[in-house]
């Protein structure tokens, strides 16, 4: 630790409190002597899962910009990283649930975490993608059941997921935002059928989701009935911190493959080498803006920065790996294997070829780019909004393909 860096924690009593949970983590769980389970178990008793959390729900109460404190000193120890095998549970389901979730349901954030029950989120439909609010999945009353009805695609896991966070329409009468309710789905109760979308990788990471007759009880209500938008707001916009946020070393990930094309494959063109600086500067630009939001960051539901880091990740990675595979020249043209797969995670990959077609994704999930310049250029800039004609009318009287 730096002297700048220990004068800090002597000074910030939040950050000398997530210095000590760290330390007493690593001598009481040593990474290297326990199983990654237990170590992730250990981890979220120890508050440290999602620092801003509650204490007893996997935090410490403290900004959630320390979070990437608990990751540097737990990664340099060997240790393993929540969220990295669960995605869409770490970075999304658990803030929704953590915000919106009865004391029974939070409970289901341990397991969560320590990747025992992987999740995904079931929001987009096949009528109902960039306008999530349009949503036709029906959830009608059964007593003290809801009965599921309808599809949902893109869903990320869905596959190896144990339970996913879903909204349905509760009542058809009331204009689209306010007619949704959110609810918490076991993905392997009767009625569910998950079917691969193999992508053009080859793998089938994402999925089409059926349900139904799919009984679920009350007690898997998230928040009011007819409180869906707002459980589904807490969602995406921490889907596009979770997505686009992330604080990685300077010079690693998409740029750092892109660095070492060039070395390799690189020709000393001027006009090349002006490529890569640029691009060079846009991540690194990119990767300080996320370590300064994530520092202003405070508790609860993200704002518009998530959008801002989402939208230039999506466009940069693209440009990146573009470039990259014309460094390579006709070597760029190959790809080991289009065989269909089921892959176990949804991670960064040492495969070029296979993230410069997977980056194409990028721009289109957690809000495509052109849904979030909306938002930036309405929440940020304060441009006036598109004309929503259909925001008032009952979701049953609006047109529909």
């Amino acid at each position: 630790m730096s002297v700048l860096e220990s004068q800090q924690v002597s000074t910030d009593p939040d950050r000398q409190r997530v210095a000590e949970a760290c330390d007493r983590l690593l001598t009481e769980c040593p990474p290297q002597s326990c199983s990654e389970q237990q170590f992730l178990e250990a981890q979220f008793d120890a508050g440290l899962a999602w620092v801003h959390f509650p204490v007893g729900n996997g935090g410490l109460g403290v900004s959630p910009g320390l979070q990437r404190e608990v990751i540097s000193a737990l990664s340099a120890q060997g240790a393993p990283i929540g969220g990295m095998k669960n995605p869409i549970g770490y970075g999304m389901c658990a803030p929704a649930v953590e915000v919106h979730g009865t004391d029974e349901q939070k409970k289901m954030l341990r397991s969560l975490f320590s990747n025992e029950h992987v999740w995904c989120q079931m929001f987009s439909e096949p009528g109902a993608g960039s306008d999530v609010a349009s949503l036709a999945m029906r959830a009608e009353r059964d007593g003290d059941e809801w009965l599921l009805n309808g599809q949902k695609v893109w869903t990320t896991l869905a596959h190896i997921s144990a339970y996913g966070l879903v909204i349905a329409r509760t009542d058809p009468e009331l204009p689209k935002h306010r007619g949704i309710t959110a609810f918490i789905v076991d993905m392997h109760a009767p009625g569910v059928e998950v079917r691969p979308l193999r992508q053009m990788t080859g793998e089938a990471e994402f999925n089409e989701v059926y349900l139904t007759d799919v009984r679920i009880p009350d007690s898997m209500r998230l928040d009011d009935v007819g409180r869906g938008w707002a459980v589904s707001i807490t969602t995406l916009m921490n889907e596009r911190v979770s997505i686009g946020g992330g604080t990685p070393p300077r010079g690693s990930g998409p740029i750092g493959q892109l660095m070492q094309t060039w070395q390799s494959h690189g020709t000393g063109d001027a006009v090349q080498r002006d490529l890569v600086t640029k691009l060079w500067i846009e991540a690194e630009v990119n990767r300080l803006t996320n370590i300064r939001a994530s520092q202003l960051r405070k508790a609860g539901t993200p704002g518009p920065e998530g959008s801002v880091a989402k939208l230039a990740m999506a466009e940069n990675n693209k440009a990146i790996y573009s470039l990259a595979l014309d460094i390579m020249g006709a070597a760029g043209m190959l790809y080991e294997s289009y065989e269909f797969g089921r892959p176990r995670h949804a991670l960064f990959s040492d495969d070029m070829y296979k993230n410069f077609l997977r980056a194409r994704a990028n721009s289109i999930e957690g809000g495509t780019s052109e849904v979030l310049k909306n938002i930036i250029g309405e929440r940020v800039l304060g441009l006036p909004g598109d004309v929503r004609v259909d925001k008032v009318a009952a979701w049953k009287d609006v047109p529909r393909n």
